[in-house]
């Protein structure tokens, strides 16, 4: 079943996200999430819970206890956008 998705490939109704869902976006885009990258998510999730907000990447770092170059390497892409991609949150806005 194909997830209804932003052209970004965000879920229309983040509020359907759940871990299996995370996986299947992520399989969708031909991306395996390490153990460490579905750690990031959740704790992305929890900082959003409680800020209304998406971190940005400093904090982020700071936060998940992880360096950020680290963090550029493990996503490739830049972290924060995937992040919340598959974490099912908002884009992310200015510079991530």
């Amino acid at each position: 079943m194909a997830l209804d998705r932003t052209g970004n490939g965000y879920l229309v109704d983040p509020s359907i996200w759940s871990e299996e869902i995370m996986h299947e976006m992520a399989t969708e885009d031909d991306i395996t999430l390490s153990d460490s990258q579905v750690n990031q998510i959740r704790v992305a999730r929890e900082y959003f819970s409680e800020n209304s907000s998406v971190p940005p990447i400093r904090t982020f770092a700071k936060v998940v206890g992880v360096d950020k170059k680290i963090l550029f390497k493990e996503w490739l892409t830049g972290p924060m956008k995937p992040i919340t991609k598959y974490g099912g949150m908002p884009q992310p806005t200015g510079c991530v």
